[in-house]
């Protein structure tokens, strides 16, 4: 059976050619044993290379069964996360369309008052579930609105309905969720250990809500699998995860600084917001590797269109291309042509999106863009598991080709140190005092005001 995903690389010549990519072969095969059987840099996080393992038999049964719970009981499920613990399966649900399902809503991602406000204001009415999902219960942006969910839940069914309204996902064993969850009874699935948060999407983090959205887990492991199959042969000929992780180092190396995701369909948007934190948090580490941006086409092409055509020349593009699957929306006949587009009559929306998209990797080819393109057959759910995962394999093997840990993210910990010392989290005293020295110190009298 042939894959639903391709890669062309055509438009990466001459910065990347074929023979240019060829002798990083050795370099390839060291990086794939340390992904597919550890050595590296973050071995003990690899539990999502074979997607057959990384949820079992039972959980996937777990899952669906809580699915069908929150499906029948609720209108709305509130999937309370942040990072890895909510795009994924945002991204998962908002390219598919939310199926058959409640409505999916999203929070803990913030600390915005408004937008915790908003969300209230939505469940008005609502017969609402909450799945709250975070390895240690800590993190303060989803433990937050727990706490503000939860309490809204209990005032509306009271407490012992509240509990069979809520689904933790956290460690097997320890922290304040897994702590809280056993106290109060709710229902749990697992964060393996050896699972970072932006690796999770197809594990139970991310498979819950997607379950309930009424999209097919089923299909979309299974196209993650098929993938990984396909990627034990490291010929970089015949691999184009492997060929991809390798030109985007090359790229990288000849002082191209900022690599782009380009979708022509707008339900792709929250792939790109994932994507973009898979390679921001695996590869931004000291002081290396490309910034991961994302665009909406056609849209964009009438605002950041211009600079990526003639601003500066340290930009590739990754277009992720759909080349079927989509409505025969035809654009009708009119009797007159005072707009002009009587050259489109009885041509399909698709056929005009997809002309625009091989109009525009051409104009950013002449334009000094090297650009490559993710081909998917179509938009389903066994190619969006494909998708994932292809991207996932991706970030590893170049993450080690960089010579980096793709798998830790240790300058995350920088905002929250300053943030809990200045909210007086208890064992933060020290980090109190040093923080407010050092914000003492700062030039005063510096804001400008009318």
């Amino acid at each position: 059976m042939s894959l639903p995903i391709t890669l062309d690389y055509g438009y990466l010549a001459p910065d990347v050619t074929l023979e240019q990519v060829k002798p990083w072969q050795d370099q390839v095969d060291l990086a794939h044993k340390k992904v597919t059987h550890g050595g590296g840099l973050g071995q003990d996080f690899l539990g999502w290379v074979d997607p057959g393992k990384i949820v079992s038999s039972a959980e996937v049964k777990a899952i669906k069964e809580y699915a069908d719970r929150i499906r029948s009981s609720s209108d709305t499920l509130v999937s309370i996360g942040i990072g890895g613990s909510y795009l994924g399966a945002r991204a998962v649900i908002e390219a598919l369309g939310e199926g058959d399902g409640p409505d999916v809503l999203y929070a803990g991602n913030s600390l915005s008052a408004f937008e915790h406000s908003r969300l209230l204001k939505k469940l008005d009415g609502k017969r609402f579930s909450i799945n709250a999902i975070s390895k240690s219960g800590t993190t303060t942006e989803p433990a937050v609105a727990f706490r503000i969910l939860r309490d809204l839940l209990e005032q509306r069914v009271g407490k012992e309905e509240a509990r069979k309204r809520i689904v933790a996902t956290t460690d097997a064993k320890k922290g304040a969720l897994r702590r809280f969850a056993e106290e109060e009874g709710y229902d749990t699935l697992t964060i393996a250990d050896d699972v970072g948060g932006r690796y999770s999407v197809l594990s139970p983090v991310g498979l819950l809500p997607i379950a309930v959205a009424g999209i097919d887990i089923d299909a979309l492991l299974q196209g993650a699998q098929d993938v990984a199959a396909a990627s034990n042969n490291t010929d970089l000929t015949k691999n184009p995860i492997y060929f991809y992780a390798v030109a985007r180092n090359i790229l990288y190396r000849q002082g191209f600084v900022t690599e782009i995701f380009s979708s022509f369909e707008p339900r792709m948007h929250y792939v790109a917001e994932w994507w973009k934190q898979l390679f921001g948090e695996s590869e931004g580490k000291d002081h290396i590797s490309l910034f991961p941006a994302a665009v909406e086409l056609t849209t964009d092409l009438h605002s950041m269109g211009q600079w990526i055509q003639e601003g500066q020349r340290n930009i590739i593009e990754t277009f992720v291309i759909l080349d079927g699957g989509e409505p025969e929306l035809l654009i009708p006949k009119a009797d007159n042509n005072l707009d002009e587009l009587g050259y489109l009559e009885g041509k399909t929306m698709f056929e005009v999106n997809h002309a625009a998209y091989e109009a525009t990797s051409l104009a950013h080819r002449d334009g000094g863009v090297p650009n490559s393109t993710v081909h998917l057959k179509q938009l389903d759910a066994y190619s969006l598991g494909a998708l994932i995962y292809f991207f996932e394999r991706a970030c590893g093997i170049s993450g080690y080709l960089l010579g980096i840990n793709p798998f830790n993210q240790p300058g995350v910990e920088a905002y929250k140190t300053n943030m809990f010392a200045l909210l007086g989290k208890p064992k933060f005293e020290d980090a109190t005092k040093a923080v407010k020295e050092k914000l003492s110190s700062l030039p005063k009298d510096t804001e400008i005001a009318f």
